[in-house]
C-alpha cells in the first residue's frame, strides 16, 4: 500500500476505543453515528456555501473533518466489535462519505481563486476513488485504501485549506492549481486501487 494517513487508522483506533465502549453501553449503534456524521458534515458544508463571505467560518472545518474522522473510526469499531455489522451499515458507511465529501468540498467553489471547475472535479473523483475501492470487493481484492489521496488525506489537505482561511489566508491566483492538483492526486489514487486489487488477486 502506499504510504497515506489512512496506514495511522489502528493507533487512532485504539485512542478511541474507550469511548466506543461506553456510546455500546449507552445504545447507540453504528449507524447512528455514520448517519450522525453525514448530517453535520451536510450542514456545515451549507453554512459554509452560504456564508463564503466570512472566511472565519472556515475554522469550523478542521476541527469538524478531525471529529469526523474519529467518528468514522468509532462507526467502524461499533460495527467489527461490539456486533453492529449489517448490510445497511456497508451501504450507509460508502454513501455517507461520499456526500460527506461532496458537502465539505463544495464550498470551496465559492471561494476566489479555487474556482467551479476545479472543485467539481474533485469532488467527482473523490467519489470515483471510493467507488474504485468497493469494486475491489466485487471482484474478489480486499476494500481498497491506496493512497496518495484516499479519504483521511483530503480530510488533511481540506482541513489545513480551511485553517488557511480562517486565520485570514489572501486571495491569490496561485490558490487557482491547488484543486487541479488534488484532481491529478485523486487519478492517481484510483490507478493505484486498480492495480494494486488486480495485483491482489493474482496472489
Amino acid at each position: 500500500m502506499s504510504l497515506t494517513i489512512y496506514s495511522l487508522k489502528p493507533r487512532f483506533q485504539g485512542l478511541l476505543r474507550p469511548l466506543t465502549k461506553r456510546l455500546h453501553a449507552a445504545g447507540i449503534t453504528a449507524n447512528q453515528v455514520t448517519l450522525a456524521a453525514c448530517l453535520v458534515s451536510v450542514i456545515l458544508g451549507v453554512v459554509l456555501a452560504t456564508g463564503a463571505a466570512h472566511t472565519r467560518l472556515y475554522l469550523l472545518l478542521p476541527l469538524w473533518l478531525f471529529l469526523r474522522m474519529a467518528l468514522n473510526a468509532i462507526d467502524g469499531m461499533l460495527a467489527r466489535e461490539f456486533g453492529h455489522k449489517s448490510a445497511l451499515g456497508a451501504f450507509l458507511n460508502e454513501l455517507t462519505d461520499v456526500i460527506s465529501d461532496a458537502a465539505l468540498l463544495l464550498p470551496f467553489a465559492f471561494v476566489p481563486h479555487f474556482g467551479w471547475l476545479g472543485v467539481t472535479l474533485v469532488v467527482i473523483l473523490a467519489a470515483l476513488c471510493e467507488m474504485t475501492g468497493t469494486v475491489a470487493v466485487m471482484t474478489g481484492a480486499s476494500r481498497r485504501y491506496d493512497g496518495p489521496m484516499g479519504k483521511s488525506d483530503r480530510a488533511l489537505v481540506l482541513g489545513a485549506l480551511g485553517l488557511a482561511l480562517g486565520l485570514g489566508m489572501q486571495p491569490a491566483p496561485w490558490q487557482a492549481a491547488i484543486f487541479p492538483v488534488l484532481a491529478v492526486l485523486l487519478m492517481v489514487t484510483i490507478v493505484n486501487r486498480v492495480r494494486r486489487g488486480l495485483q491482489e488477486l493474482k496472489r
